[in-house]
């Protein structure tokens, strides 16, 4: 990819597309299954209409791309990664809580199905919350929300949080019957579930600001 190109990809785009911003970079957003070939393809096909917007966008060097350390989600453990922050979405606060909303869903919408599948329910849809106070919930519909700072969280924390929820779509309360079916899947519930609920201090500054607002 071209120097300032990058590839994302989103569990939401339904298509490819392509955004160019102040800085000069340009992020092209491809769904999970399209192939590298299909995306060099599209980069080929709209390569001039890109150079056009970058000729006709000011520049603007009083937007430097800005790294923030998040907690990357896999199986492996705490890894931390740097993810770099589009100029434009350092705007307003609410900019920055879309931002990190979109990252969460092609973390955690992934993670949900492999749970769901594990676990032998099934589910609405999920959608990615920006709360203050609550990690997750299920609805008796089946729709999981999800909290985006739950980005910040150890892996083993986060997928507890994901069974507890889908533990729901089979019963709809705390009762015993809900806890030892979270056992079955997750026997160090207690723990990871003390954890969760300290789970605010591991939360950005700049995160909880943005809910403030």
């Amino acid at each position: 990819m071209d120097h300032g190109w990058r590839v994302r990809r989103s569990v939401r785009a339904r298509r490819l597309s392509v955004r160019v911003f102040r800085d000069g970079g340009v992020e092209i957003i491809a769904p999970p299954r399209v192939s590298p070939p299909q995306i060099s393809d599209f980069v080929t096909r709209h390569r001039q209409w890109i150079e056009r917007q970058l000729r006709a966008t000011p520049v603007d060097a009083s937007f430097p791309p800005l790294r923030l350390e998040l907690a990357a989600l896999d199986a492996g453990g705490r890894n931390w990664a740097y993810a770099e922050l589009p100029p434009r979405a350092r705007a307003t606060p609410a900019a920055l809580l879309y931002w990190l909303t979109e990252r969460a869903a092609e973390h955690l919408e992934p993670l949900v199905a492999e749970v769901a599948a594990l676990m032998g329910v099934s589910y609405r849809r999920v959608q990615i919350r920006r709360q203050r106070t609550r990690w997750g919930s299920c609805s008796t519909r089946g729709t999981l929300s999800l909290n985006c700072c739950l980005l910040f969280q150890r892996p083993a924390v986060v997928r507890y949080l994901v069974i507890h929820e889908l533990a729901h779509v089979t019963h709809m309360n705390h009762s015993e019957r809900f806890w030892r079916h979270v056992e079955r899947f997750e026997p160090q519930w207690r723990a990871l579930d003390a954890e969760l609920t300290r789970g605010w201090s591991q939360v950005p500054g700049w995160v909880l600001a943005a809910l403030r607002t």
